[in-house]
């Protein structure tokens, strides 16, 4: 019954949200792909919003709910039955009555099991896409009967462009980089490869009054040439965002100047490496949302590269949803640790791997993010640099609340609505 149900639903969400495309015909940008997708959705809308009447996902709803909610412009009903009364409600009102719709809609799409992305594509059709990162063992493989079968799939709606529309992908990506070669679109490439055509250089730490408050770069395109910042947020990674929203620019005919301006009010996701003054002095680096094999391994590059920490703590959560490549993932991000923090925490089962193989490094055990909290609470002092880190599921959010200075900062994590709070 409960599967009827599921599959009655989505059908007809599907069925409001393409109706609302094919009566309004906005343009559509979809953002995929295995990292980064949600920052990069808001720093494309954010560029794109100086020309366009934008709506963007809201958070990270990607799925075939969230993205016909995002067409509808309605909020997540959960399990409430007069949110969904409501849901219904406006699709209706979108499609008999008069109604001043947006005329660009930023798509985030994400698949966490096969045939995902082919159900949303049947919703909506792109006229460009963004392809972020396809990396080598992508989150969802176990899903999936190999990593190749993931990224082919998280890359298809590049597949569904017309001739010569706009591909967004970074020069950096060997994976994405190929596959868009491959396909009749017109590429345009970003990043920190010197052959791309929105290209970073002179990465580093931005800094105010002698605090690292965010990451800075130069980019060039062309002849074009600006200075990038994003506050609020570190790690190398936090700029890929902002250079696939300036070659999106370039692809609406927006300048390089126009876009960095636009990019001034662009801030990053909660739990996207975000920056907390936490307890007794210390430094949260809040990367909390998800965790992938690449999104920790940068994530621990950035740890160890973080100016002037007297100690740099690396709590690591489980890793989830990779199949038969959890056992060596997990190994090979444990000698990542090892040589980037002077203390390890593991948060979970298989994130004790993490501290087994990290025996010249101080090693904290804990088997949920509850007793890590409270611990680490006590555990941490001035100087220190925490990353935090670990799988949805893992919920180190939790250890991020225990650990800020300022208890008011908790609104700005992830997973703060009443629904994630009541959850185990």
């Amino acid at each position: 019954m409960k599967r009827i149900r599921t599959y009655l639903v989505t059908f007809m969400l599907a069925a409001f949200a393409r109706a609302v495309v094919r009566r309004y015909t906005p343009k559509i940008v979809m953002v995929t792909g295995s990292v980064g997708k949600t920052s990069t959705k808001d720093a494309v809308a954010a560029v794109l919003r100086t020309h366009f009447f934008v709506r963007a996902s809201e958070k990270s709803f990607n799925s075939e709910y969230g993205v016909p909610f995002t067409i509808l412009g309605v909020e997540n009903p959960w399990d409430n039955p007069l949110s969904w009364l409501k849901v219904m409600r406006s699709a209706l009102a979108l499609l008999l009555l008069p109604n001043h719709y947006p005329n660009l809609l930023v798509l985030e799409v994400g698949a966490d099991k096969p045939g995902d992305l082919a159900r949303i594509l049947r919703i909506a059709t792109p006229d460009a896409v963004v392809v972020t990162r396809l990396p080598e063992i992508p989150v969802h493989v176990e899903a999936y009967a190999s990593p190749e079968a993931v990224r082919e799939e998280e890359f298809s709606p590049a597949y569904a462009l017309h001739a010569a529309a706009p591909l967004i992908v970074s020069a950096d990506d060997a994976y994405a980089l190929e596959r868009a070669l491959h396909t009749a679109a017109r590429v345009i490439t970003y990043g920190c490869s010197a052959d791309a055509q929105v290209n970073l250089c002179e990465v580093d730490f931005y800094k105010e009054e002698g605090e690292v408050v965010g990451m800075s770069a130069e980019v060039h395109k062309g002849d074009e040439k600006g200075t990038c910042i994003v506050k609020g947020s570190v790690g190398g990674t936090q700029l890929l965002p902002a250079a696939a929203a300036l070659a999106t620019a370039s692809a609406f005919h927006i300048s390089l100047a126009e876009a960095l301006e636009a990019l001034e009010i662009y801030e990053p996701p909660p739990g996207r490496g975000r920056l907390f003054k936490g307890k007794n002095g210390s430094i949260i680096i809040d990367d909390s949302y998800n965790a992938s094999p690449a999104a920790v391994e940068e994530a621990l590059a950035t740890l160890k590269a973080f100016p002037h920490a007297k100690r740099r703590i690396a709590v690591l959560g489980d890793m989830l949803e990779l199949g038969r490549y959890s056992v060596t993932e997990h190994e090979r991000i444990s000698a990542l640790a090892s040589t980037s923090a002077d203390v390890i925490a593991a948060v979970g089962i298989r994130a004790r791997a993490f501290a087994v193989a990290s025996r010249e490094t101080e090693t904290l055990l804990f088997d949920n993010a509850l007793s890590a909290a409270s611990a680490l609470a006590e555990y941490v002092r001035e100087g220190d640099v925490i990353l935090i880190k670990g799988s949805q599921s893992i919920r180190t959010e939790r250890i991020v609340e225990a650990l800020l200075a300022n208890p008011d900062d908790a609104a700005k994590l992830v997973r703060q609505e009443k629904k994630w709070k009541l959850k185990v």
